[in-house]
């Protein structure tokens, strides 16, 4: 048998299970609202029954190495990931032939969402906002007008609190919660929706903490341990600064990155890089007061102690004369006017040139219809990262308008 067919039938074979790990992992559900069953069980079976089991290792790694090149794109990269999931020596196999993000400028597991961008090149997403439950849903694909051609990476659901606003971030785009094991992590806003903070659910390195109550803690009547792993740990902290044009202005914003460090846009610098994702305890995240969970970073900041974090801020967008408006080059990736739209650029006091800073882009968020957006990010920052920051133009200012 030719290794051609060898790669055909392999492919026919498991084309069947294709829709595994990405969606089964967290329970996602399709668009046809059909309920995604575990077939885990069904996967050893067929594997134990064909004659791929007893492949010699430097075969099967040729196999899936080109599978891993041939299915580039979603949906076919399904493919790859159903590959991933049928037992540990695969998956091992997988994860080695899977280049991150950053390298690839590909999303292909769970936790490239957790990953920082492709190098010198935006990934290209977009948002999908649904009104009538206050839900975002982010899709990577170049089709903003259906997601039928867009891959769905992550869902927001936006609950509003007496003091604050949070959005629950999860991979799962039927049960937006905190209680669902697709909780990735949260934005949380202050009354006046000037100050934001990201809460990723597991830390980014062994040195991030996770932040606490004094009191003791209590979920559903169960008190928490703290040793648990999962848990709020803040990985940046956004500030929107007074309009005195209110809503017709651009807004100003600044993002601190209290994870990644300044170094990281520098040429051969390195921003910290998630390699599991862990699965979510629904009753291990403390709830949080927001006057203890913010503050401390941005205050660094505005005090001119940034700690070595790197720290983005808006680029400035110009008056049109003819357009009667504030105008930014978003290379047709925007089309809609928008006090929403901004691009983030490393900020001077991370050393960066000014002629440079205005050149590299590493977010872009603008309106391209009703309620529908592009998001295209790029290293050193995450999906997850990106999602929230953009998130959080979405929420009312009430002292900056």
């Amino acid at each position: 048998m030719s290794l051609k067919s060898i790669f055909q039938d392999m492919k026919g074979e498991f084309g069947s299970i294709s829709r595994k790990s990405f969606d089964v992992k967290f329970g996602i559900r399709s668009r046809s609202q059909r309920v995604v069953q575990d077939t885990t069980s069904f996967r050893v079976d067929a594997l134990k029954q064909s004659c791929w089991a007893n492949m010699p290792p430097e075969l099967l790694r040729d196999v899936l190495m080109r599978i891993e090149a041939s299915d580039d794109t979603w949906p076919p990269r399904k493919n790859v990931v159903s590959c991933a999931g049928v037992c540990r020596n695969w998956r091992e196999i997988m994860k080695e032939i899977v280049k991150s993000p950053e390298v690839s400028g590909k999303l292909t597991f769970p936790i490239s969402l957790k990953q920082p961008g492709q190098r010198g090149s935006l990934l290209q997403c977009y948002i999908k906002r649904s009104r009538s439950n206050q839900t975002y849903y982010l899709f990577l694909g170049l089709n903003q007008a259906s997601t039928d051609d867009g891959k769905f990476l992550l869902a927001a659901k936006k609950c509003r609190r007496p003091t604050c606003t949070d959005y629950i971030i999860s991979v799962n785009a039927e049960d937006v919660s905190k209680g669902n094991s697709g909780f990735v992590g949260k934005l949380r806003s202050n009354f006046l929706g000037t100050k934001f903070t990201i809460y990723d659910a597991q830390p980014t390195n062994t040195g991030a903490k996770v932040t606490k109550c004094r009191s003791t803690r209590l979920v559903n009547m169960k008190q928490v341990s703290p040793r648990v792993p999962a848990g709020n740990y803040p990985v940046a902290h956004i500030a929107y600064e007074l309009n005195v044009l209110g809503s017709r202005g651009p807004r100003r914003m600044q993002c601190v990155m209290d994870a990644i460090p300044a170094r990281a846009v520098e040429p051969g610098g390195v921003a910290p890089t998630q390699t599991e994702f862990v699965h979510s305890n629904p009753d291990s995240f403390p709830s949080i007061p927001f006057f203890r969970s913010t503050s401390t970073r941005m205050e660094n900041f505005e005090s001119g102690e940034n700690g070595g974090m790197l720290v983005l801020r808006n680029k400035a967008p110009r008056w049109h004369e003819q357009l009667q408006c504030w105008c930014l080059n978003f290379n047709g990736r925007v089309t809609v006017a928008s006090v929403k739209n901004f691009q983030l650029v490393a900020s001077p006091e991370n050393g960066v040139a000014a002629g440079q800073e205005h050149e590299n882009v590493i977010l872009q968020f603008g309106k391209v219809g009703k309620d529908v957006f592009t998001m295209d990010y790029q290293y050193p920052i995450s999906a997850f990262q990106a999602f929230a920051i953009c998130l959080s133009s979405f929420d009312t200012k009430i002292a900056c308008e």
